[in-house]
């Protein structure tokens, strides 16, 4: 093979960014709160009295399957695998929805409501930033880096 036909890989020189840390460290936590809620809710499915059972089951396993998705981004943001974005960000973009529906509810999840819109659009912010796609050799439309002149 060829020096040509050879991909070249950009390695990521010095320490991770930390505004890429702490994107992970948000999706980290926005997973194991989905973790925490899930089992919370599956556990009161099994031993209380929920109005349908098997709804709250399915919840709960839904949550906790759901957090499998933020939990893995987080993972490959420390590792700086440039994959690990995609996920991240889609987990913002499904957290916001749910962050203006809980703040539409007049009850105690307004609170969880703000803290969760804070944390997607901060990790958004984080995700975008040109030093985290940098670090993660993410490189923009046009810039595949093997262009003739």
């Amino acid at each position: 093979m060829s020096s040509e036909q050879t991909p070249t890989i950009e390695e990521t020189t010095g320490p991770r960014p930390r505004r890429l840390t702490y994107a992970a460290l948000l999706a980290a936590l926005e997973g194991l709160a989905l973790v925490v809620g899930g089992v919370w809710i599956l556990v009161l499915g099994l031993t209380g009295h929920p109005d349908d059972r098997q709804q709250a089951v399915t919840g709960g396993i839904t949550l906790v399957v759901l957090a499998l998705l933020p939990l893995f981004a987080a993972q490959g943001l420390l590792a700086l695998r440039s994959w690990s974005r995609g996920p991240a960000v889609i987990t913002q973009l499904m957290a916001l929805p749910v962050a203006y529906n809980l703040l539409q509810a007049d009850s105690m999840a307004i609170p969880g409501g703000i803290a969760l819109a804070a944390a997607a659009v901060a990790s958004l912010v984080l995700l975008v930033n040109p030093e985290t796609t940098r670090a993660l050799g993410i490189r923009g439309p046009g810039n595949s880096g093997n262009q003739e002149k």
